[in-house]
């Protein structure tokens, strides 16, 4: 364990990053899974919708450095693919 002020403090720091990280890559998984679940509903309107919705998260946490931002272009051009995909 961390024996100095400084080495505690950074500690601290470290677990708060690591949450918040931690729950931006969940919101980024939701935003993905909704895109998804609207894609499989055969809905391409809402799809559409979502993708919009989602496109804004996956970039904000892109810029974040949280995700590479390759690994967010991806993302985003596999769901734009399949929702294009769609009857």
């Amino acid at each position: 364990m961390a024996n100095t002020a400084q080495a505690r403090k950074r500690a601290r720091q470290a677990e708060a990053t690591r949450q918040r990280n931690a729950s931006l890559k969940s919101a980024l998984r939701t935003a993905v899974k909704k895109v998804k679940k609207a894609i499989t509903a055969g809905d391409k309107a809402a799809a559409t919708t979502e993708m919009r919705e989602s496109q804004a998260v996956i970039d904000r946490i892109a810029d974040k450095k949280i995700v590479h931002k390759n690994l967010a272009s991806r993302t985003k051009s596999r769901l734009a693919q399949a929702i294009k995909a769609m009857p």
